[in-house]
Formats: structure tokens, sequence, C-alpha cells
């Protein structure tokens, strides 16, 4: 066997080593995270309450003997809201690490390019319009939201195109100013709407708070499938890592590539938007620091990124809700406490490198 064989062994028995110890930390996270509020409910008892909700399994256990608080509190607020997080994590974690690969720069996230402002845009257009359509059981607001982001992305990439390249300034300043300029579009919309202002306002801050399982279960589906998707794509993304023209000569169809994964990172962006509203710097954070332990190989780094942005997103809502309890802040505040000095960081670094 080739010595290139037995590495390619070690890397592929690595890599699933990787994957099950972040799995078992995101399900030991899950569990942590629902039993931590301001309501002290026993671990035990909340193990008791989610098995009773279980299939085949409810028949044998038996919670009575807790308050019908209990099982509210668990199974109606937290347990969604947790796992709500997880999603919406490892969406924009999995989109961020696909477009830093994709553009070939680590500031490539979803909230700094304007997805995540595009997104937030039409959810508010079909906010203030009452439009009320469902397709395959997804909203209106998750259609517009999709159909914003991708007009968002679509916009920044061509307007910092140069040369058929995407030069990392171009592609900042494009994505800033339009975010900005969706922003100033949504603040004009809660003027002249104040019935919506408290929705709209939503969409700007973000928060995982009060959802239950409904719009969980409305995104949960096309969201998994989109990561899903997004993985088939992970040679190309490699490849694409020694340039275009390189990936064209070892016959990726580039362009075809890029507006797939470009069309699958906006469509996992929008349907956590259209939930969370807009929650920056988890695509920017999250890969990258992903990316400097484990290495550039998206073949890891996507799923990688995906789990640790569940388990980040879920760490900063415990955060936001237990932070100046009995208040709460909106999660987007702490991911850009976070975010915020970390992209200054890369800005820095890049600064230093050209």
């Amino acid at each position: 066997m080739s010595k290139d064989g037995i590495k390619l062994k070690i890397n592929k028995k690595r890599y699933g080593l990787i994957i099950l110890v972040l799995s078992l930390v995101l399900v030991l996270s899950i569990g942590f995270f629902s039993v931590i509020g301001t309501a002290n409910i026993r671990p035990l008892d909340v193990l008791r309450i989610v098995l009773s909700k279980m299939p085949i399994i409810n028949k044998h256990i038996e919670i009575e003997d807790l308050p019908d608080s209990y099982e509210a509190i668990i199974w109606t607020i937290r347990l969604p809201r947790v796992l709500l997080g997880v999603l919406v994590g490892a969406s924009l974690s999995m989109a961020g690490a696909a477009f830093q690969g994709l553009f070939k720069n680590p500031m490539a996230d979803p909230y700094v390019i304007g997805i995540s402002s595009g997104a937030a845009f039409g959810a508010t257009i079909a906010i203030v319009f009452g439009i009320n359509i469902s397709i395959l059981n997804i909203s209106s607001i998750s259609i517009f939201a999709f159909i914003g982001a991708l007009a968002a992305v679509f916009l920044v990439v061509n307007m910092a195109r140069f040369n058929h390249k995407i030069p990392t300034t171009t592609l900042l300043l494009s994505g800033i100013a339009t975010g900005q300029f969706l922003t100033a579009i949504m603040s004009l919309f809660m003027v002249m709407n104040s019935k919506d202002l408290a929705k709209i306002v939503y969409w700007t801050m973000g928060t995982l708070a009060g959802k239950g399982w409904k719009p969980l279960v409305s995104i949960s589906i096309p969201s998994i499938i989109s990561m899903v998707l997004m993985n088939f794509f992970v040679k190309d993304l490699n490849i694409l890592l020694t340039g275009e023209e390189s990936a064209q000569s070892l016959g990726v169809d580039v362009e075809r590539v890029k507006t797939y994964i470009l069309i699958l990172g906006t469509f996992m962006v929008s349907m956590s938007v259209s939930i969370s509203g807009i929650i920056g710097f988890v695509g920017l954070i999250i890969p990258h620091m992903v990316r400097l332990v484990l290495g550039a190989d998206h073949k890891i780094l996507l799923p990688a990124s995906a789990l640790v942005g569940g388990i980040f997103m879920i760490s900063a809502d415990l955060v936001a809700r237990t932070v100046i309890s009995p208040m709460e802040l909106p999660v987007g505040i702490i991911t850009a406490l976070f975010g915020g000095p970390f992209f200054l960081y890369l800005l820095r670094a890049s600064r230093k490198q050209a």
C-alpha cells in the first residue's frame, strides 16, 4: 500500500473521530442548556419529560408526579429554543465556511457581505405588505427572506468583481454598503408602519426566544437538506482553493459550482434569518477557528463548522438569557460582542499580509 493510501486512511479515521467527539459534545450541550434556566428543574426530571414525548419509550415513562409547569417549560420553551439555536448556528457556520472557501477570503461572512441584511429585508417586505403564501410548508416570510438574500449576494458579488477576481477590500465594502442600504430601507419601513415596528426591530436584533416547535419544524427539513447537499461540493471547494484557472483545468465547472454554492449557502442563511432575525458574525468566527485547528480541507471543515456553530450558538443564547436574568438580551448582541473585535483582528491581520 502506498504512503498516500495509508495517510488517507489515517485522515479518514481522524476525521471520523473528530466528528464523533463534536457530535457527542453537541448532544451533551443540548441536554445541559435545556436544564439551565430561571426555573430550577433537576436534570433527571428534564430527561423524564423528554423521554415521555418519545414514541414507544413514552409508554414506560411516568411524569404524573411532576408539576405541569415543568413540562411546559422544558418541552414548550427550552428544548425547541435550544434545538433552534443548534440549527441556526449550524446553518450560519456552514454557509460561512463555504463562502470563505468560495471567495478564498476569511472575512466572507453572511452578515458582513450583506446576505443576512438581504434576508431580513425580504422578510420585512412580507411582514409589511401582509403577504401570506406557503410553498412546501415554507412560509411567505422564509420565501421572501430567501429572495432578498439571493438578490443581495448576487448584487454584492457583481459589484465587487473586478477583472474576473473578487478583491477582499471591494467585497467587504460592497457587502457593508449593501447591508447599510437595506438596513436604511428597513428603518424607513419602521417609521412608516408603526404597527409592524416591533416585528421589524425583531429582525434587526436577532433572538431565539418565544419560537416554539412550529417555526423549528418548518425550517428544519429544508435547512438540513441544504447542509447535506453542500457537503457534495467539498471536493470542488478544495480544488477552488488552488485558483479558478487551475480548477477549470482540472475539470471543475467553476461558474456552475459557484452558483450552486451561493444558492445553497444563501438558502441556509435565509431560513435562519426568517425565524431568528439577523444574528451576525457566527459565520465569520466559527469557520475561521475550526480552520485554524483542523485545517482547510472542506471535507472536515464543513461538518465540523456546523457542529461547533451549533454549540457556539446555544452557548451564546445561554448568556443572552441568563446574564441579566430575569430579563433577556437578544442573542445577536452577544454574537456581535464576540464577532466585532474578531472581525477587526482579521482585518488587521489581512493588512499585515498585504
